[in-house]
């Protein structure tokens, strides 16, 4: 019987959280991980998780320069990259009128263009082995928002638009995406990893700002396990018949079940009108 084909990963941020579960993950299935982390520290600290698996490479995502010339050696070094995890990003909260643009565009730039960045250096490679598997950690809330979350919800979104597009394009080169949607996970999202708009302004006191009242309240008490969703990212990874769309989570699946019901109830209310503009249709 021939043993299963070890594969190469490429996992940005991997310092904690989400990221550094899947990476723990795969090396646990004798896979090789080369992971992005911000300093030396870290760096030091995954390069010693498995000894000529694991290498940490120094990477800021906003650098897109920077990100060519890693992609490149993180391909020499492993001799070619099976899986791409698109895991780097952050969350910011505030309204949409208390979020500045400067706030606004740091985020994109990071969760939206420095993905993007990451996508452009990877692809070729994949293109030209004709097989890899891209796998971009978006949000449920890409998919269904919530108040006080609106530019977070938005770059998470555009993460969702981006990987849908690269499926169509990418699936005749042998390329498959999924996109992940977590909810909840117990990770430091609602700590260290998330951003809050410097304005505040009383009148979103009831809507807006209960996001940020609700994160830390359940801070700690997220429902969802971030190992065992490492490993659901893990067994999907390469496969065949990976979805496109992957949520995470009671949470996750009651959000979008709701945005899902919500949707088909408008449509249902407003195909008169839809329909309506038509050439040709008959007025009334």
């Amino acid at each position: 019987m021939t043993a299963p084909k070890k594969r190469n990963w490429l996992i940005t941020g991997v310092s904690s959280g989400l990221g550094r579960a899947i990476a723990e993950a795969a090396l646990a299935a004798g896979d090789t991980v080369a992971g992005t982390v911000r300093n030396a520290t870290d760096k030091a600290a995954f390069d010693k998780l498995a000894p000529g698996r694991s290498f940490g490479f120094i990477l800021d995502v906003k650098d897109e320069a920077n990100v060519g010339t890693t992609v490149e050696t993180v391909e020499h070094v492993l001799g070619g990259i099976d899986i791409l995890v698109n895991n780097a990003g952050h969350g910011l909260m505030g309204a949409i009128e208390e979020t500045s643009l400067a706030e606004i565009r740091a985020l994109f730039d990071v969760n939206v263009f420095g993905a993007i960045a990451v996508l452009q250096a990877v692809i070729p490679f994949m293109r030209q082995q004709r097989a890899g598997h891209i796998i971009n950690v978006t949000s449920v809330s890409g998919l269904a928002i919530w108040a006080g979350t609106g530019p977070y919800c938005a770059s998470k979104h555009a993460l969702e638009a981006i990987g849908q597009t690269l499926a169509d394009e990418l699936a005749p080169l042998g390329v498959k995406v999924t996109n992940v949607e977590p909810g909840g996970l117990r990770t430091d999202f609602a700590g260290r990893s998330l951003a809050v708009a410097a304005r505040q302004i009383d009148d979103y006191a009831p809507t807006a700002h209960l996001s940020k009242k609700i994160l830390a309240e359940h801070a700690g008490h997220e429902p969802g396990d971030p190992r065992k969703a490492a490993r659901a990212i893990v067994d999907i990874a390469g496969s065949r018949d990976a979805p496109m769309h992957l949520l995470l989570g009671t949470d996750a699946m009651f959000y979008m079940g709701r945005k899902l019901s919500a949707l088909q109830l408008e449509l249902a209310k407003w195909a008169p009108t839809t329909v309506g503009i038509v050439f040709g249709k008959d007025e009334a």
